[in-house]
């Protein structure tokens, strides 16, 4: 069963058809798919809460997230999972996949580092935490006390976003509407694991290959690690998922052919190299560690290293592509460079004579378009000047940055209130992309902490404006306010460098939610202080966080 997002519907069209098409769907195969799309979906929570509702599952299911590449065999993990289930069907309501992998393994994205501390014997996990940008740890005392004699606290595994589920996992879904992710899910589970008596498990492995591609980084490593063939049996002339018209040669070097490939004199392909059909190759170019689709154009002398090349993509000649990814129908000029982490979106054109400096990304969507949807009306005057656009701005391309004969428009990752985006928000390449020199942003100028706490408070407030809608129909008592406050203050206190957007983001999600029921509820109580707004040089207002008042 595939279930998808149908809030993009070009993405969810693609998604239907492609498995209709796929050979999991003919006649012959013994799978039966079903595809489920909905525009409601905006989390993993979401779409387990409507699988409960509507009765899709009554048995152990296999949770996958549809990004993932893996070659690992779970039968043995199936099996420990099944012998749990059958000792005692209620407890044990997952077995999650993990693999042995050492800090700083290129198929580890630092987004997904995490500490677990685990049951030697069991291999029950009881404590889970992610990792990243964290100086300290912190371990409950009520994990030592849980009656084993074994403990393992491990930072070298790798989560392989599988997991073998019971029927219950849905339901614990649906009965708690704050689980969004898996990670919500694990940590709510320890930390109710007393009251509620369900246990999550782990599986260790040491062989197999499994990878997450969730960001650009990701794309880059899985790929590389496909073409060198770590990933077997899922290699490119195997043509894995049987689409008709691919298939491609594999010689010396790891380099693959599709048919109709022309090479011109000179012209060389060390090693890590795919060519889709029909893709013709100027004179004396060299090209490592690329894949390249199918029907594009390269011309003479063109320098191509960890380029990811789409279909359709006229290249001419003197070009130099380093670690770039360049999308559909794209028109790369004469005497171009593109140095590392640049990507190029659909159809657009860059060139003639121009370097475009690492992590530029260009678009033929203006930057500056902004859906009405998008409009929030909790944000306060003094917060919303930062994010309003002026929509009747004359739109053209910049010669400076796309070249004299260019098409394309520069989006500025640097600039915090200019990024409205959420995948560049996330950084599509998994890092931090370079600030534009000639941005005029603040944050330019602020070092340190004051920079991370500025990030913060960016992000913080997109995601209050997505979620504005949810904190509405569903955080109205004032207990449930509580729990949002107690929630935010763990996560900002396991962050010390994002103290110093406590404060505003205190704010927002007070504009965000019912200030009426949370007022009555702070006066009976006395435990919480007046909000921000009246109160300049609080700390937010929340209990047990007065202590910050000299950090912030």
């Amino acid at each position: 069963m595939t279930l998808s997002n149908d809030r993009d519907s070009d993405h969810s069209a693609f998604a239907v058809l492609f498995h209709r098409k796929s050979k999991w769907c003919r006649p012959t195969s013994p799978n039966v798919v079903h595809v489920i799309t909905s525009d409601l979906y905006r989390s993993l929570g979401d779409v387990l809460r409507d699988v409960d509702t509507k009765a899709l599952v009554r048995s152990d299911f296999l949770l996958v997230y549809g990004d993932v590449v893996s070659n690992i065999d779970i039968s043995q993990a199936l099996q420990e999972h099944k012998q749990r289930r059958n000792m005692d069907k209620n407890v044990s309501v997952m077995t999650m996949i993990v693999k042995e992998s050492p800090p700083g393994h290129k198929t580890r994205c630092e987004d997904d580092d995490i500490i677990i501390a685990m049951d030697g014997k069991s291999k029950r996990i009881l404590h889970y935490q992610r990792a990243q940008a964290l100086k300290r740890l912190h371990f409950p005392m009520n994990i030592f006390h849980s009656g084993s004699d074994e403990f393992e606290i491990r930072f070298d595994l790798l989560d392989c976003h599988i997991s073998i589920c019971s029927p219950q996992v849905a339901e614990l879904f649906t009965d708690n509407f704050d689980y969004q992710t898996k990670n919500d899910f694990v940590r709510g589970l320890l930390v109710n694991e007393e009251i509620l008596g369900n246990q999550i498990h782990m599986h260790v492995t040491k062989d197999g290959y499994g990878a997450r591609v969730s960001n650009l980084l990701m794309y880059d490593t899985v790929s590389s690690d496909t073409i060198r063939r770590w990933v077997y049996p899922i290699t490119p002339e195997a043509n894995f998922a049987d689409q008709e018209g691919q298939s491609c040669t594999h010689s010396r070097h790891n380099v693959y052919r599709e048919t109709g490939v022309s090479l011109g004199h000179g012209s060389q392909m060390e090693e890590n190299v795919l060519i889709g059909r029909n893709t013709m190759i100027g004179a004396n170019c060299t090209i490592s560690n690329t894949v390249i689709g199918a029907n594009c154009v390269i011309g003479d002398n063109v320098t191509l290293d960890r380029a990811y090349i789409w279909n359709r993509v006229h290249i001419a000649d003197d070009v130099k592509v380093k670690q770039s990814v360049i999308c559909d129908n794209v028109e790369v000029k004469h005497r171009v460079v593109l140095n590392e982490q640049c990507v190029l979106a659909y159809n657009v054109v860059v060139g003639p004579d121009i370097t475009l400096p690492e992590g530029t990304v260009l678009s033929m969507h203006h930057p500056d378009e902004e859906d009405d949807e998008d409009d929030d009306e909790f944000l306060s005057d003094d917060n919303d000047v930062g994010y309003r656009k002026d929509k009747t701005k004359q739109k053209v391309f910049n010669p400076a940055e796309v070249g004299s004969e260019g098409k394309g428009y520069r989006w500025k990752t640097s600039s915090l209130e200019d990024t409205e985006e959420d995948e560049l928000a996330e950084c599509i390449w998994g890092l931090v992309l370079n600030a534009d020199p000639e941005s005029d942003s603040e944050s330019e100028v602020s070092e340190g902490s004051h920079d991370l706490g500025k990030q913060s408070l960016y992000f913080s407030s997109q995601l209050l404006k997505k979620w504005a809608p949810v904190f509405k129909n569903y955080v109205k008592r004032p207990q449930d306010q509580l729990d949002c406050l107690a929630s935010m203050e763990g996560v900002f206190l396991e962050r010390e460098t994002h103290w110093a957007a406590l404060v505003k983001v205190s704010h927002l999600f007070f504009l965000c939610t019912s200030w009426r029921s949370w007022r009555r509820k702070a006066s009976c109580t006395g435990s919480i202080r007046a909000p921000p707004q009246t109160r300049a040089n609080s700390s937010a207002g929340i209990k047990g966080c007065e202590g910050l008042n000299d950090v912030i």
